[in-house]
């Protein structure tokens, strides 16, 4: 669990205020109908899991609704975005129910609180809460001032939460300070919930007639045989909530920086640039909603600028080592913040690096080889060809050689016969300087006479 700030739900949160300020002012309104609005929750909390709920209450307040019933599994989620949703259930102005359900679900580090702040908290058989000690992103503990700073507040929240809806206080502190985690019957003995529950249906028999506390009100529920109308989350949301995971937007970026450079250095490709912008469209979407530190993110672009100004300027080395270090640096700063405790995992950052860095150096040693090749071209490209000699020498050794289907003037080194075959050595304006080819005249040396041979 990791404190992460939910933009998006917390600007929905301030459009929202006005009308819930207004609500809260007033007696509660008459139950009209029969109806349970139901939201699921099976995953991590994360700020389109906080949209959800909140777009949730709303309809429910419209409709006037019985009450909302939120069915939770989760294995933890975002501590910004657990507070958001905290926050709208204790000043909400329907009754809300959450439910631990199916058997075999649990409510599991950022699901304490949510539990803890339900107007009526129910587990199904075979469920499980608890274990809300605060970890980073991946898990692992948090060390230093920040562990102290974080436990201390998530200590202060569950307190607070029990003490308002009239729990047990002593249990919602251990559950963070201890990481505590019991079942449903134990969970109903130390007072953490109100009752247990086979299913939906059951749940609603149950919590008939019971009265709880909303926005300053009693209210009296009347949830028998009430009608149970879903709200699903939308396209949008169910695209947050798969891009509100660090790792997935960091992969995204870097697929998006390696799409892009692709296409800028293979003009025409497309594949490559539409699927890297995509990517990093997408990474840019997610990182709207989790918090980033920017040095981290500057030194991440720095240091992918100076690999691909590896590949173009002769650095021997230095722009690829110094890009590859503040690329390493700045993927472990890149979500390290005051809020926040997150951090990507480690074997993803060194995986992005060794792709990256192997990437260069292969591009590299390619363009190295390539300008170290004999040009095949022009002039330059002339040079080291054979060619055959079809006039002979005059005094001063000019010979007529026939290369690449072309007749040229040509000097030759040393003396030759005619269909003699000889090497070009060089070129000064239309003339050639050639040699006997070594391949041809085998032991022969320089000096020696044409005709004579060394035995």
């Amino acid at each position: 669990m990791v404190a992460l700030l939910s933009f998006a739900a917390l600007g929905r949160a301030e459009q929202g205020k006005p009308k819930a300020m207004a609500d809260r002012a007033a007696t509660p309104a008459q139950h009209g109908g029969s109806t349970v609005i139901l939201v699921v929750i099976d995953g991590g909390i994360n700020p389109a899991t906080a949209d959800y709920i909140f777009e949730a209450l709303q309809v429910a307040r419209e409709r006037e609704a019985q009450a909302l019933l939120i069915e939770l599994d989760t294995p933890g989620g975002l501590l910004d975005s657990t507070k958001s949703i905290v926050k709208e259930i204790l000043g909400a102005t329907v009754p809300v129910i959450v439910y631990v359900a199916p058997s075999g679900a649990g409510a599991t580090s950022a699901g304490v609180f949510v539990t803890l702040a339900g107007h009526v908290a129910a587990m199904a058989p075979g469920t499980n809460i608890g274990a809300a000690h605060p970890v980073g992103g991946q898990g692992e503990n948090v060390t230093g001032d920040m562990a102290e700073k974080v436990e201390n507040f998530a200590v202060s929240l569950s307190r607070t939460i029990a003490q308002q809806r009239g729990r047990n206080v002593e249990w919602a502190e251990r559950a963070v300070r201890e990481s505590v985690s019991i079942t449903e019957r134990e969970a109903l003995d130390l007072k953490v919930i109100d009752l247990i529950a086979n299913d939906v249906n059951d749940l609603l028999q149950k919590i008939d007639g019971r009265e709880v506390e909303v926005a300053g009100r009693t209210v009296r529920l009347a949830t028998a045989g009430a009608a149970i109308e879903r709200q699903d989350m939308r396209l949008r949301q169910k695209v947050l909530n798969i891009l509100a995971n660090p790792n997935l937007a960091y992969l995204l970026m870097m697929a998006g920086i390696l799409g892009l450079y692709v296409e800028f250095t293979h003009p025409g490709v497309f594949f490559p640039g539409v699927a890297g912008a995509i990517c990093l469209l997408l990474a840019l979407a997610a990182l709207q909603v989790l918090s980033i530190n920017y040095t981290g993110l500057v030194l991440i672009l720095l240091g992918v600028a100076l690999l691909v100004g590896e590949l173009f300027l002769p650095s021997f080395g230095v722009l690829g080592v110094g890009g590859l270090i503040a690329f390493v640096l700045g993927s472990l700063l890149l979500f390290d913040t005051p809020e926040s405790t997150l951090m990507l995992d480690r074997s993803v950052i060194a995986g992005a690096a060794l792709v990256l860095g192997g990437f260069t150096f292969v591009v590299g040693w390619l363009v190295v080889r390539t300008q170290r090749r004999r040009s095949a071209v022009g002039l330059e490209g002339m040079i080291g060809e054979i060619g055959e000699v079809r006039r002979t020498a005059d005094s001063a050794g000019k010979v007529k050689v026939f290369v690449h289907g072309e007749y040229w003037d040509a000097i030759a080194e040393e003396p030759v016969q005619v269909g003699a075959e000889v090497e070009v050595v060089s070129i000064d304006g239309l003339r050639m300087r050639v040699r006997p080819h070594r391949r041809q005249t085998g032991h022969a040396k320089p000096d020696t006479p044409s005709g004579s041979v060394v035995g």
